[in-house]
């Protein structure tokens, strides 16, 4: 019997002995696996040279941080938005997509430092690199800061109508890079933010939707020019889309070459379809002044012919 019990405790010994290797031996595998070089990159000679190692242990902790960072921007930005209107949280989120990424940015070098990893050989290994990074990317960050300017100072606001370099649109998106805006003939126009930075900006409508327009004439010397104002303001005033208030004013411009200059001020509420109106005005006062006899002249030279004396 005491046999048995002494041959019981030899194998219940050897069976813990075994599972101590073994559990020794599974957490020296994932030791070694920690320590895996995954990059072992060595350059430079004598007090220049550096040495950059990336292992295994490393690219986890940074995701570690990474999905932590996540998670933390995640809830700051609902805490931000909370109670924030839908206007300015469009706002915020296009600009918090960009601070996102600079944070990130942020995180992963301190990471990296704080593991051990020399941040300055890295760079300096890939100088020549960075640099060519940077000057393509140049003119990528002019268009981010400019599209924070944009929606800092609300200078353009979706739904503006814009004129920028003899192109007009009514801007339907801005983003950080480019804003889109879409023309009278129903083609998108990308902008590049930074263009607001370079370029004169005229937003049609950012003291309002109305907006005044006018339309040019001339009539003949010895037209009654009471009557020209009467008909000019009667084909204004009889189009749908011209606003009564403020009402269509006529203004003598100038004694012209050949014409009398006249300018029909008006006032409507859709400046991006002007044309339309402006062309539906014109035909009307073509029509009415064919009624009243009034004609508009056309430059007329005459020629004097001196026949040779020879």
């Amino acid at each position: 019997m005491q046999k048995q019990n002494s041959e019981g405790k030899i194998e219940n010994h050897v069976d813990k002995v075994s599972d101590a290797i073994t559990e020794s031996s599974f957490w020296e595998k994932f030791v070694n696996f920690l320590e895996y070089k995954i990059i072992d990159f060595n350059y430079g000679v004598g007090n220049e040279a550096h040495d950059i190692e990336l292992r295994v242990k490393y690219v986890l902790l940074v995701a570690l941080v990474l999905m932590a960072t996540t998670y933390v921007l995640r809830w700051v930005k609902r805490l931000v938005t909370r109670k924030m209107p839908g206007e300015d949280k469009a706002k915020f989120n296009t600009v918090f997509s960009f601070v996102r990424w600079v944070i990130y940015l942020i995180v992963l070098l301190i990471v990296l430092d704080s593991a051990g990893i020399n941040i300055t050989a890295i760079f300096a290994a890939s100088a020549a690199l960075l640099i060519g990074i940077g000057l393509a990317l140049q003119t990528l960050f002019q268009d981010i800061i400019s599209g924070i300017f944009i929606l800092v100072d609300q200078s353009v606001q979706v739904g503006d109508i814009i004129e920028i370099d003899g192109k007009v649109g009514r801007v339907i998106e801005i983003k950080l890079r480019t804003t889109r805006a879409v023309t009278i003939d129903n083609r998108v126009l990308v902008i590049p933010n930074h263009f607001y930075l370079t370029n004169m900006l005229f937003n049609w409508t950012q003291n309002g939707t109305t907006t005044r327009e006018s339309v040019t004439v001339g009539v003949a010397y010895g037209s009654d020019v009471q009557l020209v104002r009467k008909l000019l303001l009667q084909a204004a005033s009889t189009h749908p889309d011209v606003l009564s208030t403020p009402e269509p004013t006529v203004i003598f411009t100038d004694f012209g070459d050949s014409s009398l200059d006249f300018k029909l001020v008006f006032t409507i509420n859709d400046s991006f379809k002007a044309q339309f109106p402006k062309s539906d005005v014109r035909f009307e006062i073509d029509k009415l002044f064919r009624e009243h006899q009034v004609s508009i002249p056309f430059p007329q030279r005459d020629i004097h012919i001196i026949p040779n004396q020879e």
